[in-house]
């Protein structure tokens, strides 16, 4: 079993930044993507970022430029440095880990979310 530890949410004005971190522990053979959700209510999740094993990173159009994401593989986890951050923003900000056993069979696991508010 996988357990994903989240931290790093909070209340910030516009304009403001926040640092996600997700640490994942347990059997972990090996992790390919780690990622980033968010959810806002009323609406659906939405993916945010992701970052492959090897550093390829992707975004949502609407982070572009303003969310960093980041990896510490000997540290098993992932970050989400978000900057210029905008009421639109506010949303539970979820990670995603995708683990590999030793048969390479993959599975999906979930932080338990963090809130982040941005006020305007």
């Amino acid at each position: 079993q996988v357990q994903l530890v989240e931290s790093g949410g909070g209340l910030v004005q516009a304009g403001g930044s926040l640092r996600l971190s997700c640490a994942a522990s347990g059997s972990i053979f090996s992790i390919n993507t780690m990622g980033w959700y968010r959810q806002s209510p009323g609406k659906q999740r939405e993916w945010v970022a992701g970052i492959t094993r090897s550093g390829s990173r992707n975004y949502v159009d609407s982070v572009k430029g303003r969310f960093t994401i980041s990896r510490d593989n000997a540290k098993v986890t992932v970050y989400l440095q978000m900057n210029s951050l905008k009421p639109e923003d506010t949303a539970v900000y979820y990670c995603n880990v995708v683990v590999v056993d030793t048969f390479r069979r993959e599975y999906d696991y979930w932080g338990q979310g963090t809130q982040v508010t941005v006020s305007s």
